[in-house]
């Protein structure tokens, strides 16, 4: 997979529907099919006022004041990233949900009228981390990135909601789990229908 690399993302949004609400915040780091860095990013989208609800604000730490002093507008953020990527290689993209993020890029890149530069599929930390149960025998009480994180010993407590923070931590709990999937057959699960029988 030479031809392959992977954006491990995040962003933060006004609220969780593309159709209302604006990205807020983008970090990226780009690795290589091997999930070597090749680099990061991060940049605060000046959102429009009508589309950032109270909620969504407070729970990235959202202040007018600094997004106006250190943002930049959605389509110099959009571009940018496009241009991290390298030409003629495959950008996946990467990250915890990462279809939530994708849906806003994919309109945001449409609205600026800027080439999407992403492929179709897309790697996700929360499959992964549920294939890693099924081989560990695992029970998991959710597949957030809290939950992931914090099975895989590399946080404690809450996570901080911060584009590129989330997309460190992500990339380091999918290489966790990555490194735990020794191949072995799984346990022999019942029809469909069928209670396990008691061990």
């Amino acid at each position: 997979m030479p031809n392959f690399a992977f954006a491990f993302l995040d962003c933060e949004f006004g609220g969780l529907d593309p159709e209302l609400h604006d990205i807020t915040e983008i970090g990226v780091i780009l690795t290589d099919y091997r999930l070597q860095e090749q680099g990061e990013k991060e940049w605060k989208v000046v959102p429009r006022p009508d589309r950032i609800t109270a909620e969504a604000a407070a729970i990235f730490g959202y202040d007018e004041a600094v997004w106006k002093a250190e943002g930049v507008h959605v389509r110099q953020a959009l571009s940018e990233l496009a241009a991290m990527f390298p030409k003629g290689t495959t950008i996946v993209p990467a990250g915890q949900n990462v279809r939530m993020d994708v849906q806003f890029l994919e309109r945001g890149y449409k609205s600026c009228k800027i080439p999407y530069p992403f492929d179709y599929h897309v790697i996700d930390l929360a499959t992964l981390f549920y294939c890693w149960s099924l081989v560990a025998g695992e029970t998991l009480p959710a597949l957030s990135l809290r939950q992931a994180a914090t099975t895989a010993g590399l946080a404690t407590g809450a996570v901080a909601h911060r584009a590129l923070a989330d997309a460190r931590l992500t990339l380091e709990t999918f290489r966790h789990y990555v490194g735990r999937l020794a191949p072995r057959p799984l346990p022999e699960l019942p029809p469909a229908g069928e209670a396990p029988e008691e061990a």
